[in-house]
Parts: structure tokens; sequence; C-alpha cells
């Protein structure tokens, strides 16, 4: 299994931080050339390279970590997601709800990345969080997890506990994944919130 991540911002960075801790490949782009990131690629770990977003869509699995409306060129990267998993950690901020035609965010990035798992998830934490070890007290830091299609969800579970998080699904995106949306100025009941699982 192969992984990107789109955007390489605070959040971007942040989960290279979580692959680099468990030395699991992956890739890394946005806007900017590959060379100009790489510096940062190099100082998170070995196991993180920085590539031209054509390149980079070519993993398995691919997490959005951009601003919200950067979906659309993302989606043109190819002309079919078919075989991907598309895992979307993302909040549309200031974006207006008539915008979204009344949909959760998800639902709208979801649209643009025809044929995809998708998956809404890591979106809940501020970057520092999602940084930092998440393995705290014998227990593990939550990450929720919600997607209109189960079997897309199982594989993004088993990544979330490969890097050291206790993956909690949330069901579909308009139920569940409603609780971790932040859209306009309305913010889902689980944003920002730090939980952990303690072990069984």
């Amino acid at each position: 299994m192969s992984y990107a991540i789109i955007g390489f911002g605070k959040i971007g960075q942040a989960l290279a931080h979580a692959f680099a801790r468990k030395n699991i490949d992956v890739t890394v782009a946005s806007r900017r050339p590959p060379e100009a990131l790489a510096p940062q690629a190099r100082a998170i770990g070995p196991s993180v390279v920085a590539k031209s977003l054509q390149n980079a869509v070519e993993a398995d699995t691919i997490i959005l970590a951009i601003p919200f409306w950067e979906h659309r060129a993302v989606a043109k990267a190819l002309p079919s997601w078919e075989g991907k998993t598309v895992i979307d950690a993302t909040n549309a901020y200031g974006v207006l709800l008539e915008e979204l035609d009344g949909l959760p965010s998800s639902a709208v990035i979801a649209k643009a990345f025809t044929g995809a798992k998708f998956v809404k998830g890591f979106n809940h934490l501020p970057a520092a969080a999602l940084a930092a070890d998440p393995t705290v007290e014998g227990g593990h830091r939550v990450v929720f997890l919600s997607s209109d299609d189960e079997d897309a969800t199982a594989p993004v579970a088993a990544l979330a506990k490969q890097l050291g998080f206790a993956p909690v699904k949330l069901g579909k995106l308009n139920e569940g994944g409603a609780l971790v949306q932040a859209r306009g100025r309305i913010w889902g009941q689980l944003i920002f919130q730090d939980l952990f699982k303690k072990e069984q």
C-alpha cells in the first residue's frame, strides 16, 4: 500500500510526522514544486519524500490536507479515481453554507473524486496534537472516521492503528460525520476534542 499527503502546511506536516514516527513511506506534494518541499520533508524523516502532485496521486491512498476549495484542482489530476482511497482531512472554515448546497463539506469533496473510496478523517485535531505521539498514558489518541462506504473505512482504520491512533467510526458523512464538520462559522461538536482510548 502506498500513501501520499497532498498539502504540506501545518496539517500536512503533522501527518508526515505521524508517518515518519512509524517509519512508513509517504509522498508529500503541494502547489509548490517538490524541490521547495524537500528540505522540510527530509527534516521530518527519511521515509517522507517530496514529489510533484502528478506523481503523488499515483499512490493507493491519498490524504487531502489542503484548503477546502483546492480539492477541485487536485481532483483534476486524474481522469478517474477508481481504485484509490481518498481521506479528507480538510475543514470548510469560512465557506458559506450556501456554497455547499446544504451538504456536509465532505460530500461536496467526494463528488469531485469520481470512483474513489472516500473517508472523512484526521480533520478534527489541531496540527500540534496530530503531530504529537498518539500513545499517551496507556491509551491512544482518537481519530474519527466517517464514510458513506462501509468498506472504505476499514483500510483507513487499519492505517490509523498503524500510525498509533485509535480509530472511532462515526458512520455516514451526513450523520456521525457531521459531528466533525467545520463549515462556515458552524463547528461540529467533536472538532478539537482531544480524546484517548485506553487499552482493553
